[in-house]
């Protein structure tokens, strides 16, 4: 196996460096810097739990950290996160950290001085927000990439959690509660898989891929993570604050037996 030394104190200061000539008055880059620090650590949790060795809890975490880069240029460029009007931002983040050259903020070499993980990296940050990954990684390469797929999952719970509907959606308060569920959402929900952004159109789909993310966890360590921060209690509990159910009983009754399977899967053997 591969012994590689990183230095986490290089690679905090490479991505201060890299976000700082960002808008940091921007809130929706303040929320991404906070993301990012969080699946880095969450990464780190993980690693732990599978006794992964110091170095490759080091290599986790890095890849947690640069998992999201490209969210920056993304915002900078068509101020938006939504990959559907704008670009791949994991394309764009392995842009920044392969394709940049050696001198500029975004390179790899200021985040580690070895290529000896480039490609696992790349696979890393490449696959994390996609729906499946590429099945011919090899066993080394899938392992981290579900160890980010999952540290990223866990948090995009906690900023749900903690956001409005307008800033997640876009939409006012109404529109949300007039939402139904759509067929599609219902599909991936019964067949315990996340939804594919083709299947979501109702803006109450979102909260169905929420819980998408539960069915396609890969570690022990992040269910627990997931029940132990309870973020995901709050989306059933009380979805975006709100504080009132959806317009259409037969919506509200099948995202309370969504819920209901929902808590039922994640206490099991808790």
């Amino acid at each position: 196996m591969i012994v590689l030394h990183i230095d986490r104190t290089r690679a905090l200061e490479a991505f201060n460096g890299y976000v700082a000539p960002y808008d940091a008055g921007n809130p929706r880059i303040a929320l991404k810097v906070t993301h990012t620090l969080r699946v880095a650590d969450a990464c780190d949790a993980i690693a732990r739990d599978e006794d992964l060795g110091d170095e490759d809890r080091d290599l986790a975490w890095l890849c947690g950290l640069l998992h999201d880069l490209g969210r920056f240029e993304q915002l900078r460029r068509w101020d938006t996160f939504d990959d559907s009007c704008s670009a791949s931002h994991a394309a764009l983040g392995v842009r920044e950290l392969f394709e940049s050259g050696p001198g500029a903020a975004g390179s790899i070499r200021r985040f580690s001085p070895s290529s000896e993980e480039d490609g696992l990296i790349r696979e890393a940050v490449g696959q994390h927000s996609a729906l499946r990954v590429d099945d011919r990684l090899d066993a080394r390469t899938r392992l981290f990439c579900d160890l980010v797929r999952d540290a990223d999952k866990i948090d995009i719970l906690r900023v749900a959690s903690e956001s409005s509907v307008q800033t997640i959606l876009g939409i006012d308060e109404r529109a949300f509660l007039d939402s139904g569920i759509s067929d599609g959402a219902r599909r991936a929900f019964a067949e315990r898989r996340c939804v594919a952004r083709s299947e979501r159109t109702e803006p109450a789909d979102f909260l169905v891929g929420l819980m998408g993310f539960i069915f396609e966890l890969r570690f022990a360590a992040s269910l627990r993570l997931v029940r132990e921060q309870g973020y995901l209690y709050r989306i059933l509990d009380d979805p975006f604050g709100l504080g009132h159910p959806f317009a259409d009983p037969a919506t509200q009754k099948t995202w309370e037996r969504m819920c209901a399977e929902m808590r039922e899967l994640v206490e099991k053997d808790a």
